[in-house]
């Protein structure tokens, strides 16, 4: 497995990580607890080193799969979490809401470290922007917790550039999550110029278009009721029907390149800055396998100059979340 940096603070990690949201919550029914156990283990043994969760995974309960299942290689792991939504730490109860005051982070951590059964979070995101508190009162919370030695790194999800340049002033910031992929280009235009600027590495979440990119979803796929796609503009049937020109597009580069069409969007996105590290999620071993596959795909210039080519003239249809989500976002 080759291997990325991430920011100016070194953290040095596989080249695709591995997103786990997806086995405790979001894209229907939680997985099977023992074969997650057993996937996640898989992941490491191929050489991933990256893993990705949150507290509202569940809420709780991906924290502590991924706390059971790393127990015995800790030590040879990094794994993200994130804060910043309102949730009773006693029932897991959700408010909607946002919530990232000082006080209530240091409770969410050492909450964290339990469930995790772990002394360190390596790279601590915060979910999404508070509008309520200050990113200054955030960053010096996380850097209080790193001082402590509870948190190693610190990083922002879906956020504003310029709450990210003020977040960096006063803690570094070593990571920034967004979506993006050849479905949702949006940081290409602001965020990806800051973060070289100001030397943030940055994790794609849905690299894969939340499975869109896969080919293996059409406008006939129908979702489990729980799954958050049935709310998801871009994932109504007749966006689905226009969408799948982009799909069209991986098809015919992965013929050439006897790849499939997962592998080259994941190629796609890791010859765009070398400081990008996906993190494909799935629940299945022969998927987790094709997508670590992608890491040994080489793109030439020319194929990178051809797919931008023929994807701007794609129009993809439907927002990527739900006018709600969206208001949480940039901010």
């Amino acid at each position: 497995m080759k291997t990325r940096t991430l920011g100016n603070t070194q953290l040095e990690v596989s080249a695709l990580g591995l997103g786990c949201m997806s086995m405790s919550s979001g894209y229907g029914p939680a997985a099977d607890r023992h074969a997650m156990i057993k996937l996640i283990r898989a992941a490491h043994d191929r050489g991933v080193t990256l893993f990705d969760t949150a507290e509202a995974y569940g809420p709780f309960a991906n924290e502590e799969l991924l706390g059971e299942a790393l127990a015995p290689i800790r030590d040879k792991v990094v794994v993200a979490t994130k804060f910043g939504f309102d949730i009773d730490l006693r029932t897991g109860a959700r408010s909607g809401g946002t919530d990232s005051r000082p006080e209530h982070i240091r409770v969410v951590v050492e909450a964290s470290l339990k469930r995790q059964r772990t002394d360190r979070i390596d790279l601590l995101y915060q979910h999404r922007v508070d509008p309520d508190v200050p990113i200054e009162d955030v960053a010096g919370a996380v850097k209080e917790l790193i001082a402590a030695g509870k948190v190693k790194h610190f990083g922002l999800s879906e956020a504003g550039i310029q709450t990210i340049r003020r977040a960096h002033a006063v803690q570094a910031v070593t990571a920034v999550q967004s979506e993006y992929s050849l479905f949702w280009r949006g940081p290409e235009a602001e965020l990806l110029p800051l973060l070289e600027e100001l030397g943030i590495g940055f994790v794609p979440f849905s690299p894969l278009g939340a499975g869109f990119l896969t080919g293996k979803i059409d406008e006939n796929t129908r979702f489990d009721p729980t799954d958050f796609r049935n709310s998801v503009p871009r994932f109504s049937p007749e966006a689905r029907k226009a969408n799948v020109a982009l799909v069209d597009l991986l098809k015919a580069v992965a013929g050439r390149k006897h790849a499939t069409p997962a592998q080259v969007a994941l190629a796609w996105l890791l010859a765009q800055r070398p400081w990008i590290v996906p993190i494909p999620g799935t629940t299945r071993l022969h998927r987790l396998e094709e997508n670590l596959g992608a890491v040994g795909l080489e793109l030439t210039a020319g194929d990178l100059v051809r797919i931008d080519a023929a994807a701007s003239k794609i129009e993809i249809q439907g927002e990527r979340l739900p006018e709600a989500a969206l208001k949480m976002t940039g901010r």
